[in-house]
């Protein structure tokens, strides 16, 4: 018998097992592939937390490997963290399949430690979950949620004390304690009429949305006189079924945005997200409802929020009467630009502005116009929140944070991307612009013409299951073992393997230390200021490829793109067999 049968068949016999878990286990008895996906593995905590399908299993997210995830947390942070009890643990959830079980789940695991919780009446976003873990100051945070992927997945993400996703030395440690938890079956809980009677389970209300809002409305970079104004911008939103709704539209009617439309069909919570494939703004099927809203009511700008409300999409109209759908890149130059032009410059003399490795360098060009230092992080809001708490102790100023992946900070009183701040800015922006008579789609035009053309593009390659894992390890260790000396016809100047922290310049084969922290993540430096990074997915099966050239001309740089990308899947291709 192999181990993960081993497993199954003590969960198969636990007498307690909850029953609607024992009903879908008996309902995958005779189908051993699906067991082994099931039992082969426990479910990767990684460094912002898990995700995973729905399901019994150690491999699936459920009622015990969220409780065996806890139970590590507890002991970390009794720990590490000072008076945990007293200040507790705040804890929100979205619209998916168990979140609001799993979220009492979690106070059931910390109570039986005597770990305060306190819990959202109903979803929140994300974001407010972050701002909250620092309102309350708390201990720390967690928020259910599996962003934007499938309805048959949910998720686990951990904040620590600062309001930011637990980065990769904090995340270590729980992972140890969590390893040190035999059998998830076994994890001591309260009961929840224990937990109030106790005080260990508090409900919070509108107090933390109220606080949120008081905060958002300073972001604002307009004056007195044309903040007060009411503005005629036709604004379309949708929440994609998710957790968004309330916040963005109190957000927006602070700011005087009296012309906002709801798509209907999509502004109630739905597990299913029944009305998109996807419920990623990342994905321009996701606009197909608001799109057709905007036609009916002549919208200058659509905004869409995944459902936990991290991610803001953004489409405008165009000069065909269409709309166009900005990449994650482009809507974050345009508010580099916006913000930094509207920024007292001497604040901006000690101004940082925050992105990742995959972010388009369009960004960083935009800043240093205005005399503004960017830093680079790993792939990973994460990252970006740890910089903003060392800036605390450095006295730098923190003025924009983002990532290529539809993830933008504004203002950190909260420190995770926040969708509620990106679509109250990119409306103000779109305001602005429209009062001058331009739309965003000129303005970016103008900042290439400027800058240079820069272009940038992603591929997924998503490989499930056991197979699916033993695959993306392949083709990251060939990579490794033969880097590729030209991609595209552009040759490879250098390589930065952060696995390794080692950047290798390709002619002299010298090296330089990279000072970051160790990540799966290969990345090729092109000559043209172009680039290809290849990066396995921390929270799904996939495998990722970025791209970035920047050209004399459109046209030219989207062929560029298209040969880094058509050389990219041969090899990929190749590699897999």
């Amino acid at each position: 018998m192999s181990n993960w049968e081993k497993v199954y068949q003590e969960w198969k016999s636990f007498s307690n097992l909850d029953a609607a878990l024992k009903k879908e286990l008996d309902a995958m008895k005779d189908d051993p592939k699906a067991l082994e996906d099931a039992f082969y593995k426990e479910l990767t905590f990684g460094t912002g937390g898990m995700r995973g399908v729905l399901g019994p299993g150690t491999n699936r997210m459920n009622i015990y490997t969220v409780r065996k995830a806890v139970n590590g947390l507890a002991k970390y942070l009794l720990d590490n963290v000072v008076n945990v009890k007293d200040r507790g643990v705040v804890i929100a959830y979205d619209s998916r399949y168990m979140s609001q079980e799993f979220a009492v789940e979690t106070a059931k695991v910390l109570g039986a430690y005597d770990i305060k919780a306190y819990v959202f009446e109903s979803l929140r976003p994300t974001p407010l979950l972050s701002f909250a873990v620092r309102y309350l100051a708390t201990a720390a945070g967690v928020m259910i949620t599996a962003s934007h992927n499938p309805p048959e997945y949910n998720g686990f993400k951990v904040y620590n004390e600062d309001g930011g996703q637990m980065v990769p030395e904090e995340a270590n440690q729980v992972i140890t304690a969590i390893k040190e938890i035999e059998n998830e079956l076994m994890v001591p809980v309260l009961e929840r009429e224990v937990l109030e009677e106790k005080q260990l389970l508090n409900w919070v209300g509108k107090d933390i949305d109220n606080a949120y809002l008081d905060q958002l409305i300073h972001i604002s970079k307009l004056d007195q006189q044309a903040f007060e104004q009411n503005k005629d911008l036709q604004i379309v939103f949708t929440p994609l079924h998710g957790t968004a709704h309330d916040l963005v539209i109190r957000g927006l009617e602070q700011l005087h945005f009296e012309n906002v439309e709801v798509v209907k069909e999509q502004a109630i919570p739905d597990p299913e997200f029944s009305t998109v494939e996807s419920p990623n703004p990342e994905e321009h099927q996701a606009f197909t409802l608001a799109i057709e809203l905007g036609k009916k009511n002549d919208a200058d700008i659509l905004l869409g929020t995944d459902p936990d409300a991290d991610r803001l999409g953004v489409a405008v109209k165009d000069k065909n009467g269409g709309y166009t759908v900005l990449t994650g890149n482009q809507l974050g130059s345009l508010l580099v630009d916006y913000i930094l032009s509207h920024t007292d410059p001497v604040t901006l003399n000690n101004g940082r502005m925050i992105k990742t490795i995959v972010t388009s360098e369009l960004g960083q060009a935009i800043a240093s116009s205005y005399g503004v230092e960017t830093i680079n992080t790993l792939t990973g809001f994460k990252y970006i929140g740890e910089k903003i708490r060392q800036f605390d102790a450095t006295g730098e100023t923190f003025v924009f944070g983002y990532e290529e992946s539809y993830g933008y900070l504004i203002s950190s009183f909260a420190r995770d991307k926040d969708a509620v701040q990106a679509a109250v800015m990119a409306c103000e922006m779109a305001h602005y612009w429209k009062q001058k008579g331009k739309t965003l789609l000129d303005v970016l035009d103008d900042l290439y013409k400027k800058h240079g053309y820069y272009q940038e593009g992603m591929t997924s390659l998503t490989l499930k299951g056991k197979e699916g894992s033993e695959k993306i390890a392949t083709i990251m260790d060939e990579i490794r073992k033969n880097p590729m000396k030209e991609i595209g016809g552009l040759k490879v100047e250098k390589t930065e393997d952060y696995l390794s922290s080692e950047q290798l310049l390709v002619d002299t084969g010298a090296t330089k230390v990279i000072e970051l922290p160790k990540e799966n993540v290969f990345k090729f430096l092109l000559d043209n200021n172009s680039w290809v990074c290849l990066r396995p997915s921390g929270t799904e099966p996939k495998i990722k490829c970025y791209y970035g050239v920047c050209g004399e001309t459109r046209d030219g740089s989207e062929q560029i793109l298209a040969s880094l990308k058509d050389t990219m899947d041969q090899t990929i291709n190749q590699i897999i067999g």
